[in-house]
């Protein structure tokens, strides 16, 4: 029973949690899926990426990616082998998943749809200099990137805001997830990341009615992979149109948030209740 804000967002934070059990599920499920690979190509190394693994993913595992990376031998590479690549790993994928109905290939991974959540299986290539090259098939060109030092960055930044900001990385995708995510998952992470930088995060709620202040006008702006790989990983949103419509979602977002704290400071928590649960819905607990 959460009767203050406080309470309010500590049940915020587990209601975002995934449970023991799930990841029980998942650590089993990616270890099968990594084994199959290494029977069909020729891997390097493989691990687990993604937001599983920079420890931002948020329930329910249902609606959620679960990211394997595949480092395969050099062999596979061909300047413009990105689509080819692609389906030799979903090939490879199907022997093993003959009856699982949804093995499809998307821009830079196959994806294995399982009944309880979905794999993304990105194969990749050692890049010379560092890091790892995977296949962008949709503008057919290679990308830059090192999911291992995505970790690291996170739980440097994490460690230095005493563990703070992955919880409140979660709220946001929450307030994103709610309102049509709007965002596409590691962008958010990124531009949060960014607004946060050598800034004190005193408490959640005053925590995440900065970072939607901010980010009304950083969205306006390119965001840079973390890592110095890459271009700008917000520029799927590459009209006016979408960046306003983002930055006026970030406004009403941040005009709650304001009015909820003001509500709590006046002693009207189950106000202050009901304007958070706009902008976070169910991941918000009822007041009392």
């Amino acid at each position: 029973m959460a009767t203050t804000i406080r309470q309010g967002f500590q049940e915020l934070k587990l209601n975002l949690e995934i449970t023991e059990l799930q990841e029980s599920t998942v650590s089993n499920r990616q270890q099968n899926v990594r084994d199959t690979v290494e029977k069909e190509m020729d891997v390097l190394d493989s691990f687990l990426t993604g937001s599983y693994r920079r420890n931002t993913l948020i329930a329910p595992l249902s609606d959620a990616d679960v990211d394997i990376f595949i480092v395969l031998s050099s062999k596979y590479y061909s300047p413009d082998g990105h689509a080819s690549l692609l389906d030799n790993l979903k090939r490879g994928l199907r022997k093993t998943y003959p009856k699982t109905p949804d093995i499809s290939r998307n821009g830079q991974a196959v994806t294995i749809t399982f009944t309880d959540f979905k794999v993304d299986v990105v194969p990749a290539l050692n890049r010379q200099g560092g890091g790892y090259l995977i296949p962008d098939s949709i503008l057919k060109r290679w990308i830059s990137t090192d999911p291992k030092r995505h970790v690291e960055i996170w739980s440097s930044h994490n460690k230095s805001h005493k563990g703070d900001l992955i919880p409140l990385i979660k709220m946001t995708k929450g307030w994103n997830k709610r309102h049509n995510s709007i965002f596409r998952s590691f962008h958010l992470e990124a531009l949060v990341l960014q607004i946060l930088t050598n800034v004190t995060i005193s408490n959640f709620p005053s925590g995440i009615r900065y970072v939607f202040d901010r980010a009304r006008t950083h969205i306006q702006f390119p965001v840079r992979d973390p890592t110095g790989y890459g271009g700008h990983v917000g520029a799927y949103l590459d009209t006016r149109s979408k960046i306003n419509d983002v930055s006026s979602r970030l406004e009403t977002a941040y005009n709650r948030a304001v009015e909820a704290e003001q509500l709590d400071l006046k002693g009207m928590p189950q106000q202050a209740f009901e304007k958070w649960r706009l902008i976070f819905g169910d991941y918000f607990p009822a007041y009392g």
